[in-house]
């Protein structure tokens, strides 16, 4: 196995997605925290930027819904400052 940069982006980004899990699973982290979120858009967009070197198509859609998905995430959480419903 070639570990060229982008192989490693992708090793990074599954570990920051296994790690964010992990964590919710042990209530460390709760799944609609910023840095859960965070840590999910990461991860999807470091596997993106692994999938140039060795293209995957259906990787490619997971991993570009994971990243929206934490996107519209982030967007739904109150900014800091407003009230809370």
């Amino acid at each position: 196995m070639d570990l060229d940069y982008y192989t490693i982006a992708g090793f990074i980004g599954a570990a920051a997605i296994i790690v964010a899990y992990f964590a919710t699973q042990q209530g460390w982290v709760d799944a609609t925290s910023r840095p859960f979120l965070l840590a999910n858009l990461a991860g999807a967009l470091l596997i993106l930027l692994s999938l140039y070197a060795e293209w995957n198509f259906p990787a490619a859609v997971i991993e570009a819904f994971w990243a929206a998905i934490s996107l519209y995430g982030l967007a739904r959480r109150p900014t800091r400052g407003s009230a809370h419903h």
